[in-house]
């Protein structure tokens, strides 16, 4: 089913914008041009052809996708991984643009939802099958790849109640870019219902699972803090790192925790701001307090007299929470908030606190809320005391630490789910 007139001549009226935006977060010319010709065309040429085509929006959607995308590749399938910000095409290159995947994988911007573009997009990579992670669905893009015949999975798939209602205004649209849809694989019940009451067909929407309980950890990040911890003399450290942070989260908590910093020389807060373009604000922050602070974009190392180490780099998350002794996962304590991803510090052994704006993850949080797996806080102030509870407490942390890994263990296997049902269109 073509696209409306109206959704494209919308997006022909804010290209300007859409370019304006991409210019100003650009970190220079040579970066702006190179985005503009990956989302705009003429585009990159194709390391492989009739790859699976991975569409994940930025570094949570990515994360997710990686035990998949690790499988493919490690079958020996090309994969194509398109994003849609710059922080999880980062993610996406630091994961697999390396040995030995390299000759397999490519990374690049997802183009405008511009019917002309995406069509010249298909025509150039065609693409074997393509893979939304979550809930990234464009007209234009479910409408051609039907037009090309490439079947369209929406995996790991979740919808919050406040985006079904979003979806909900546009009913037409949205009716149709579920039809387009081949298989639709939801993490939990109340997912499935909702894109059914969207339009969804029933007979392609089965509740499978979240892959990202499935998740582990990079060997290579755990080995490369074991170095650190070595090289940089962490031994005697107690770190905390607060990741994922939004305005005004770092001013926050920075500013709870720093009676302890100024009174305990062995404590370390590492910082991992979820933005790049805020790392000189959130510095400017560190500054304001007199918190002694380093960074990681400068090379610096963190030092007997670092009070806050911020890790103003793109794609080492992982290795920041194999540091840590335990952390405050961000993106919640801010309005409106939504939450980021709890399991990746939990799959570290990382005891974890996040604030109570975490409705982007609201069914797994819950289920770790009621186990007493994790730690909500209402305040920063609240945040800092749980923090230092569980530095001090080894059986607290340790009791949050079992009970959470129960959970994940009780939960894996959605990933075998989801490699059954892609394998069927391969």
């Amino acid at each position: 089913m073509a696209t409306p007139f109206w959704y494209n001549a919308a997006l022909a009226m804010i290209k300007p914008l859409y370019q304006w935006r991409i210019k100003k977060r650009a970190q220079d010319e040579d970066a702006y041009q190179q985005e503009c010709l990956e989302r705009f065309g003429p585009f990159q040429t194709p390391k492989n052809r009739n790859a699976l085509w991975f569409h994940a929006v930025s570094v949570g959607e990515t994360n997710a996708a990686q035990p998949l995308i690790e499988h493919y590749l490690n079958q020996g399938h090309p994969v194509l991984v398109t994003n849609t910000t710059k922080t999880g095409q980062a993610r996406s290159k630091s994961l697999f643009n390396k040995a030995p995947y390299d000759a397999l994988f490519q990374a690049v911007y997802l183009p405008a939802d511009q019917k002309g573009l995406v069509q010249a997009f298909f025509q150039k990579y065609q693409p074997k099958i393509l893979i939304l992670v979550e809930t990234e669905l464009w007209p234009n893009l479910l409408d051609q790849a039907q037009l090309f015949k490439v079947p369209s999975i929406l995996v790991n798939a979740r919808l919050s109640e406040k985006s079904a209602q979003g979806y909900a205004k546009v009913s037409g649209l949205t009716r149709a870019m579920l039809h387009g849809l081949d298989q639709l694989l939801a993490q939990d019940r109340a997912t499935a219902e909702r894109f059914i009451q969207l339009g969804a067909a029933q007979s392609v929407t089965q509740v499978v699972g979240s892959i990202k309980f499935d998740i582990h950890a990079p060997e290579l990040f755990v080995k490369q803090a074991a170095q650190l911890k070595q090289e940089w003399s962490l031994a005697g450290r107690k770190i905390i790192t607060i990741a994922s942070t939004h305005a005004p989260e770092e001013q926050k908590l920075l500013s709870a925790l720093k009676p302890y910093l100024d009174a305990q020389p062995e404590l370390l807060c590492i910082v991992v701001p979820r933005h790049p373009e805020r790392f000189d604000e959130v510095f400017a922050v560190a500054q304001s307090l007199n918190l002694n602070t380093t960074r990681r974009s400068l090379k610096q190392e963190i030092v007997a007299d670092n009070q806050v180490y911020l890790a103003d780099s793109m794609g080492e998350l992982w290795l920041w929470y194999a540091l840590s002794d335990a952390c405050f996962v961000g993106g919640s304590l801010n309005e409106p908030g939504g939450g980021h991803n709890i399991l990746e510090p939990i799959a570290l052994d990382v005891p974890t606190i996040l604030g109570k704006n975490y409705f982007n993850f609201q069914t797994i949080v819950d289920e770790f809320v009621q186990a007493n797996a994790v730690k909500v806080v209402e305040t920063a102030e609240q945040a800092a005391v749980t923090l230092m509870q569980l530095l001090e407490d080894a059986g607290q942390a340790q009791q949050l630490n079992q009970a959470a890994q129960q959970i994940m263990q009780l939960n894996t296997g959605s990933l075998a789910k989801h490699i059954q049902a892609i394998d069927g269109y391969l």
